[in-house]
Protein backbone atom coordinates (compact mmCIF):
# COMPACT_ATOMS: atom_id res chain seq x y z
CA UNK A 1 0.00 0.00 0.00
CA UNK A 2 2.75 2.73 1.31
CA UNK A 3 5.71 3.07 -1.27
CA UNK A 4 8.34 5.18 -0.67
CA UNK A 5 9.86 4.63 -4.46
CA UNK A 6 7.19 7.16 -6.24
CA UNK A 7 7.91 10.43 -7.42
CA UNK A 8 5.15 11.60 -5.12
CA UNK A 9 7.20 10.64 -2.14
CA UNK A 10 9.89 13.12 -4.32
CA UNK A 11 7.56 15.55 -4.35
CA UNK A 12 6.44 15.55 -1.26
CA UNK A 13 10.04 15.43 0.82
CA UNK A 14 10.88 18.64 -1.58
CA UNK A 15 7.35 20.01 -0.99
CA UNK A 16 7.88 19.52 2.89
CA UNK A 17 11.50 20.73 3.04
CA UNK A 18 10.29 24.32 1.34
CA UNK A 19 7.57 24.97 3.58
CA UNK A 20 9.30 24.18 6.71
CA UNK A 21 12.22 26.51 5.38
CA UNK A 22 10.09 29.00 4.41
CA UNK A 23 8.45 28.96 8.06
CA UNK A 24 11.77 29.04 9.53
CA UNK A 25 14.19 30.71 7.41
CA UNK A 26 11.77 32.93 5.04
CA UNK A 27 13.18 35.95 6.55
CA UNK A 28 16.19 35.71 5.12
CA UNK A 29 14.66 36.21 1.12
CA UNK A 30 12.54 39.18 2.24
CA UNK A 31 14.41 41.40 -0.16
CA UNK A 32 13.72 38.96 -2.41
CA UNK A 33 10.49 39.24 -5.18
CA UNK A 34 7.91 36.64 -4.81
CA UNK A 35 8.10 35.84 -8.48
CA UNK A 36 11.13 34.69 -7.85
CA UNK A 37 11.01 33.05 -5.03
CA UNK A 38 8.19 31.01 -6.53
CA UNK A 39 10.30 30.46 -9.60
CA UNK A 40 12.81 28.89 -7.12
CA UNK A 41 9.87 26.11 -5.93
CA UNK A 42 8.74 25.52 -9.52
CA UNK A 43 12.20 24.94 -10.95
CA UNK A 44 13.23 22.38 -7.74
CA UNK A 45 9.59 20.85 -8.09
CA UNK A 46 10.41 20.55 -11.74
CA UNK A 47 13.93 18.94 -11.20
CA UNK A 48 12.64 16.45 -8.63
CA UNK A 49 9.77 15.79 -11.03
CA UNK A 50 12.54 14.79 -14.04
CA UNK A 51 15.00 13.06 -12.36
CA UNK A 52 12.69 10.89 -10.36
CA UNK A 53 11.00 9.52 -13.78
CA UNK A 54 14.75 9.36 -14.87
CA UNK A 55 14.88 6.66 -12.43
CA UNK A 56 17.74 8.90 -10.90
CA UNK A 57 16.65 9.38 -7.41
CA UNK A 58 19.94 9.24 -5.92
CA UNK A 59 20.52 12.68 -7.50
CA UNK A 60 17.58 14.29 -5.71
CA UNK A 61 18.91 13.19 -2.26
CA UNK A 62 22.60 13.79 -3.17
CA UNK A 63 21.40 17.36 -4.39
CA UNK A 64 18.86 17.56 -1.00
CA UNK A 65 22.01 16.53 1.06
CA UNK A 66 24.34 18.92 -0.60
CA UNK A 67 21.62 21.63 -0.03
CA UNK A 68 21.32 21.23 3.83
CA UNK A 69 24.99 21.12 4.05
CA UNK A 70 25.78 24.55 2.57
CA UNK A 71 22.66 25.47 4.19
CA UNK A 72 24.46 24.35 7.53
CA UNK A 73 27.70 26.04 6.89
CA UNK A 74 25.95 29.59 5.87
CA UNK A 75 23.98 29.84 8.54
CA UNK A 76 26.34 28.22 11.77
CA UNK A 77 29.20 29.22 10.08
CA UNK A 78 29.89 32.16 7.38
CA UNK A 79 26.99 34.67 8.88
CA UNK A 80 28.11 34.47 12.46
CA UNK A 81 31.60 34.81 11.20
CA UNK A 82 30.50 38.02 9.41
CA UNK A 83 28.30 39.51 12.68
CA UNK A 84 25.17 38.43 12.03
CA UNK A 85 23.00 36.32 13.53
CA UNK A 86 22.40 32.77 11.29
CA UNK A 87 19.06 32.11 13.04
CA UNK A 88 17.65 36.06 12.71
CA UNK A 89 19.41 37.43 9.96
CA UNK A 90 19.99 40.48 12.56
CA UNK A 91 21.55 43.14 12.34
CA UNK A 92 19.25 43.49 9.32
CA UNK A 93 21.51 46.34 7.96
CA UNK A 94 24.71 43.91 8.16
CA UNK A 95 22.94 41.16 6.61
CA UNK A 96 21.75 43.24 3.34
CA UNK A 97 24.88 45.56 3.17
CA UNK A 98 26.62 41.86 2.95
CA UNK A 99 24.16 40.99 -0.06
CA UNK A 100 25.04 44.49 -1.02
CA UNK A 101 20.74 44.94 -1.45
CA UNK A 102 18.17 47.15 0.13
CA UNK A 103 16.07 45.06 1.97
CA UNK A 104 12.43 47.06 2.51
CA UNK A 105 12.98 47.62 6.38
CA UNK A 106 16.74 48.92 4.89
CA UNK A 107 15.02 50.98 2.26
CA UNK A 108 11.87 51.98 5.05
CA UNK A 109 14.55 53.82 7.24
CA UNK A 110 16.91 54.97 4.26
CA UNK A 111 13.45 57.00 3.31
CA UNK A 112 12.85 58.31 6.64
Amino acid sequence: MWSIDTAWFDVAIIMSMFAVGSILFGHFEEHKPKWRRLLKVAIVLAMTLVLSYLRLRWLIYTFISAVLIAVAYLHLRWLPSHGINGWTGEPKEKYYELLGVHGRDHANKAKN
